[in-house]
């Protein structure tokens, strides 16, 4: 399949990579037919989703029947009205439900809005009225449906709702039903341009109301990088990764690259994650490759992973947040496996990593996917030097990069804020190295100036890390007269340390802070707390920990 998309699909180096990797771009392209229908023709029994969840239940999809399932939804999807440019809300955690409709969607031309089991009513309506959502597609649990129904008073755009069940709520079709008596499908005439709306997500965001993310039909393509050259897939791969399809890292791993590429994707639908769950699925079902955020292999290197058999594993990613140094030594040191880093963000597919034929520095991002001119730029808008920070951008030309978002919709203001001449600024800060490699340091609203130095919150937490009391921490800077600002750490202790909690153990951290780095980035304020503020995709909140901290001084 890749062969339809790239002149040449093996590379020996990132100068072969830089030079020769071109994606070829389709008239009109859909994932839906372009991907999953053709791999049903071309193999019909090839294993696309290996699917299980927490009670034992087991089922495998074939591309046939991918095609089969998609083509009912999308045919049923059609019968209660949704057609090309629909807003449709999808609420399925890690039902294999989501990808059924999600396919089904992109077959009709309408907009898919991936979203969160967590929302509430609040959350559900500013979502319905800001998109204006015309269905929403939801798994049918009695928290799920309550939330649904409790907004759908101030939700007027919303016209079908749908549960996968096994609620079926008052004013809800049934999905299921719904396929069975679904008529044949026939295609739509005209389903889409490649410059139509296929994907919309909600971004989290650490303060203020989400932003509106749209994506064209070409995303997709954008992800055969994050699929086959980062996460290293063939045909025979079985990659899992950790992800609920609500957040935008499940289409990035669970979905587009991976059956460009014609891997099979893994999935475990699970209520509470557990490492010793996810270790075990790893090894009964054998899965070659992972890809989860940082918290998650924080959590499975604290487990006896001389327990499982973990042979099949060849391959590891991490994404989400920056690596920490002391995570990757941990699990190189029990598995023999290297993790390879990527970047990106809910605007762009993978913009920078760690590709297989580079050597990982830890902590190091890695390099620039070539299908992105990336760069760095001081506050001045001149290019940053190596060894200096700088904002990471995203070089547009005259030719906007595949992957790369259309616009926040509905908010030109907020869209030209992070476009103008000619760069999409991430709002990320970074160093690059003589090596070209990049360094996270991280949100330029994160970064601490204290006594003259900028200080990045990612280098001191991965200091604070490398500390055994320490689980989570989150890095801020606390107003000061004297400094401008100190550096604060925020403090999740493990079980063996908690009952240690008090001023010898925050002198112990802060001297550990400065033997591992220098001594002027130490946090002067320790604070121990039993969880840190997240967005809902899992990101900490340290805006929250600021505001909280500048309402005690007021």
């Amino acid at each position: 399949m890749l062969e339809k998309f790239l002149a040449q699909t093996v590379f020996e180096s990132q100068e072969d990579f830089k030079k020769n990797f071109k994606i070829t771009v389709p008239e009109n392209f859909n994932y839906g037919y372009d991907v999953v229908d053709a791999w049903a023709e071309k193999e019909p029994g090839k294993k696309a989703l290996c699917w299980t969840n927490d009670r034992g239940v087991h089922i495998d999809f074939s591309f046939a029947e991918m095609k089969a399932y998609t083509d009912r939804a999308a045919s049923y999807f059609q019968s209660l009205g949704i057609g090309r440019g629909d807003m449709v809300m999808l609420i399925l955690k890690r039902r294999y439900e989501f990808w059924i409709s999600i396919i089904a969607l992109h077959k009709l031309g309408a907009v898919v809005i991936p979203a969160t089991h967590l929302l509430t009513k609040k959350d559900i309506i500013y979502r319905a009225n800001a998109a204006g959502i015309k269905m929403i597609v939801c798994a049918g649990e009695d928290m799920i449906l309550n939330h649904i129904k409790e907004a759908m008073p101030d939700s007027p755009a919303v016209k079908r709702l749908v549960s996968a069940g096994p609620v079926i709520a008052d004013g809800f079709d049934d999905f299921h039903r719904g396929l069975e008596n679904a008529a044949p499908f026939v295609r739509p005439e005209h389903v889409n341009t490649n410059q139509d709306t296929s994907l919309m997500y909600f971004t989290s965001g650490t303060s203020g109301e989400p932003k509106m993310v749209i994506h064209d039909y070409l995303y997709p393509l954008g992800h055969i990088t994050t699929g086959c050259y980062w996460h290293n897939l063939r045909e025979d791969s079985l990659h899992l990764t950790i992800a609920d399809t609500g957040w935008g890292k499940a289409v990035w791993g669970k979905l587009y690259g991976q059956w460009i590429v014609g891997a099979t994707v893994f999935v475990y639908d699970h209520e509470k994650f557990t490492p010793a769950d996810m270790l075990r699925m790893i090894q009964d079902y054998r899965i070659t490759s992972l890809c989860a955020p940082p918290t998650i292999f924080r959590f499975l290197i604290r487990e006896d992973v001389t327990k499982y058999d973990l042979s099949s594993l060849k391959y590891c990613t991490i994404a989400g947040e920056a690596l920490n140094p002391a995570v990757f030594d941990a699990f190189y040191k029990l598995t023999g496996i290297r993790l390879m880093e990527g970047f990106g963000q809910t605007e762009t597919t993978l913009t920078v990593c760690t590709f297989p034929w580079t050597t990982p520095k830890p902590g190091s991002m890695g390099l620039p996917n070539p299908q992105y001119e990336v760069d760095l730029l001081r506050p001045d808008g001149t290019k940053a030097e190596d060894g200096e920070q700088g904002e990471i951008v995203i070089r547009i030309g005259e030719r906007r990069p595949i992957g790369l978002f259309k616009e926040y919709y509905r908010d030109p203001e907020r869209t030209h804020e992070a476009m103008h001449g000619g760069c999409y600024y991430t709002g990320d800060v970074a160093w690059r190295d003589e090596d070209g490699y990049y360094w996270f340091v991280g949100r330029a609203d994160d970064v601490i100036k204290s006594s003259g130095y900028r200080i990045g919150p990612f280098e001191v937490e991965s200091a604070l890390m490398t500390h055994p009391a320490v689980v989570e921490c989150a890095i801020t800077g606390v107003p000061d007269e004297i400094r401008g600002q100190i550096v604060k750490a925020t403090i999740v202790l493990s079980k063996e340390y908690k009952e240690k909690a008090g001023d010898e153990l925050v002198k112990e951290i802060q001297d550990h802070v400065k033997r591992v780095t220098a001594p002027y980035k130490y946090p002067r304020i320790v604070e121990f707390v039993d969880e840190l503020p997240k967005t809902i995709s899992g990101k900490i909140r340290r805006v929250e920990i600021r505001s909280k901290d500048d309402s005690r001084e007021s």
